[in-house]
């Protein structure tokens, strides 16, 4: 237990030659105190309830607006054994599970792996569900940046970076920036309450899931990948890690905390230097014309949800190929059959009147 006050030891935190008896003229609202943290959980249940507002009456009326639509499902045959493996041992069979299962059932293959993809697709959520989940994100995201903008625009370090370490660390917190960390915290506090039952879709998905948005979605995804590229690979290491790294050391000398934040820093701009090269790879597919589905999502629901929208129809087609193919075959080989008895008996008609000619001849 007495190593718990050496977490607060004032050189890790602070700059050398600044004590944590310097702070003590800012009055407990001009600075963050660590019990502030506790707010963050009020703050995420007031948004998981904000959302299901948003998501119950709001959402839908937009998505009509946008012209989403469920898209029409194929349910999966009732069979108790298959719904007793579904939800007792997996939701994806093995190949040999897959033969156990066709002695158990009496179905093909082909009928269990459709029944299957089929049942997997009806966990899946519907259409209207993505877009509000998307819509719920994409607004706060937009409402996010506006305040942040608005708290920032006028404040002199905005603008002149080297105004962020005047009188650093003894600087006074103000209650619009207090609040904006707390709603941020809050915000993913609330993803973090939601994050198991959450779809992985991102905000500009939501013009995605309307007809007739296609040419808007493309639009968003060009703003999007330049946006990115430019704030995330430009101004994020010139401006920001370059003020916390070098301008800082205009004004004091390094310790522990320093090391700390930019090494966190840094770890942040290898994680932009990995999501730059799936969207540059994106945008290679886009202008290629070969982009069918984003990247980042979760690949085998979206290869599946195809499947499914090719799917109804085409499945059932698929079946009735091959229940035509087997029955073709059967017709095949009963013709054959036929056929080889009528060139049989043709042959012995042949052979009998050949015979009968011969002892008339004699």
């Amino acid at each position: 237990m007495h190593l718990l006050p050496d977490v607060w030891r004032q050189d890790y935190w602070l700059p050398p030659g600044v004590t944590w008896k310097d702070m003590d003229h800012l009055a407990d609202s001009d600075r963050p105190q660590p019990l502030d943290l506790l707010i963050a959980l009020p703050l995420a249940l007031g948004f998981v309830a904000l959302r299901y507002v948003f998501e119950r009456f709001f959402a839908p009326s937009m998505g009509r607006c946008l012209g989403v639509r469920n898209r029409l499902q194929v349910t999966a045959a009732p069979s108790p054994k298959l719904e007793s493996f579904y939800t007792k041992r997996s939701r994806q069979p093995t190949q040999s599970e897959i033969v156990s299962l066709m002695s158990l059932c009496g179905k093909t293959q082909r009928q269990i792996e459709t029944w299957f993809r089929r049942r997997r697709n009806q966990d899946r959520p519907c259409q209207t569900k993505k877009f509000g989940e998307a819509a719920w994100r994409f607004f706060f995201y937009i409402t996010a940046f506006v305040a942040g903008l608005a708290c920032l625009v006028d404040r002199p370090w905005f603008w002149d970076r080297s105004e962020c370490w005047r009188k650093y660390p003894v600087q006074p917190m103000e209650r619009a920036h207090y609040w904006y960390y707390m709603l941020e915290l809050g915000f993913y506090g609330s993803l973090l309450l939601r994050i198991s039952v959450d779809i992985k879709r991102k905000s500009a998905k939501m013009f995605n899931y309307g007809t007739g948005w296609r040419k808007t979605c493309d639009t968003l995804f060009v703003v999007f990948a330049g946006v990115f590229l430019v704030t995330r690979l430009v101004i994020f290491p010139s401006k920001i890690i370059h003020t916390t790294l070098v301008l800082s050391m205009e004004v004091f000398e390094p310790f522990v905390g320093y090391y700390l934040f930019n090494t966190l820093l840094m770890v942040l701009q290898a994680l932009h230097i990995f999501w730059a090269g799936l969207i540059l790879r994106m945008v290679y597919k886009f202008l290629k014309g070969k982009l069918e589905k984003d990247e980042r999502s979760d690949e085998e629901s979206e290869v599946e949800e195809e499947e499914e929208d090719k799917g109804g129809e085409e499945n059932v087609d698929r079946d009735g190929d091959y229940c035509w193919e087997r029955s073709k075959d059967t017709l095949n080989s009963k013709l054959s059959m036929l056929t080889n008895s009528c060139v049989l008996n043709n042959l012995t008609n042949h052979r009998a009147s050949v015979a009968d000619r011969m002892r008339k001849a004699q």
